[in-house]
C-alpha cells in the first residue's frame, strides 16, 4: 500500500498513555483506497500481531485516504477491537492531531488536514452527548460496568470543558474538572485507581450505592 503518513493521537500523542489500559490510536494516511486483497492481507497483519505483542488488542488504526480527508461525513477503514470496522474521522480527533497529533512517519497533519473550527468542535461534542450518551442512560445496566461509569464520566466533564473552554483536556485532567462538577470524591478516586492504580474488582455493595 502506499503510504504518505502515520500519526499517532488520543493518550498516546497527548502524553497520559497507560500501558496495557490506554489504547494505541494511530491514523495511517494511504495515497489510494485499499484493494480487497490488500484489506486482506492488512487485517492478516493486524491478527498476527495479537500473537506477538502484548498490547496488540488495543491497537486502533485508521486507514485514511488522502483526498478523503476534507470530507467530515466519511467513513475511512479502520481496524479496532480486533476487527476491521468503518469509522470518521471526528473533529476531536482532528482537533488533537493538529494540536498535539506525534508524526511516526511522513507529512505532519497541518499539512495535510483543514484546521478544525470552534464551531465544528462544540457541534460534534453535543452530537456525541445527544446521540450517544444521553440515549444510554436509559440502559440501567450498563452502569454496572466500570467501563461505562469511567467513559462516561471523563466524557462528561472533557465535554463541559470543551463546551466551555472551546479546549481538549486529557483523561488526567477531567479527574480534576469532574471533583470540580460536584462528582462525589469517592467516585472520582474510584475512576483514578483503576486509570492509574491497581484496583481491585467492584463489591456489589459499591455497585449498589453507585445507583441511589
Amino acid at each position: 500500500m502506499p503510504l504518505i503518513s502515520v500519526w499517532a493521537h488520543g493518550s498516546l500523542a497527548g502524553g497520559d498513555y497507560q500501558p496495557g489500559r490506554s489504547d494505541l490510536d494511530l491514523i495511517a494516511i494511504l495515497d489510494r483506497p485499499c484493494t480487497a486483497l490488500e484489506q486482506q492481507d492488512l487485517g492478516e497483519v493486524h491478527e498476527s500481531l495479537g500473537g506477538v505483542i502484548e498490547l496488540a488488542s488495543k491497537l486502533h488504526c485508521s486507514y485514511c485516504v488522502v483526498g478523503e480527508l476534507d470530507d467530515p461525513a466519511r467513513l475511512h477503514l479502520t481496524w479496532a477491537h480486533e476487527q476491521f470496522m468503518r469509522r470518521r474521522l471526528t473533529p476531536v480527533t482532528r482537533q488533537e492531531l493538529h494540536e498535539f497529533g506525534l508524526v511516526l512517519y511522513g507529512e505532519a497533519p497541518a499539512a495535510l488536514l483543514a484546521p478544525v473550527t470552534g464551531e465544528q468542535l462544540a457541534e460534534f461534542v453535543v452530537q456525541d452527548l445527544e446521540g450517544f450518551w444521553l440515549p444510554s442512560l436509559d440502559h440501567r445496566e450498563r452502569w454496572d460496568r466500570d467501563i461505562w461509569v469511567d467513559l462516561g464520566l471523563l466524557t462528561l466533564a472533557r465535554a463541559t470543558v470543551t463546551l466551555r473552554d472551546g479546549k481538549l483536556i486529557s483523561k488526567a485532567e477531567a479527574l480534576c474538572a469532574l471533583t470540580e462538577l460536584g462528582a462525589p470524591a469517592e467516585v472520582v478516586d474510584d475512576i483514578k485507581q483503576r486509570r492509574y492504580g491497581d484496583p481491585g474488582p467492584a463489591s456489589q455493595h459499591w455497585i449498589t450505592a453507585g445507583r441511589s
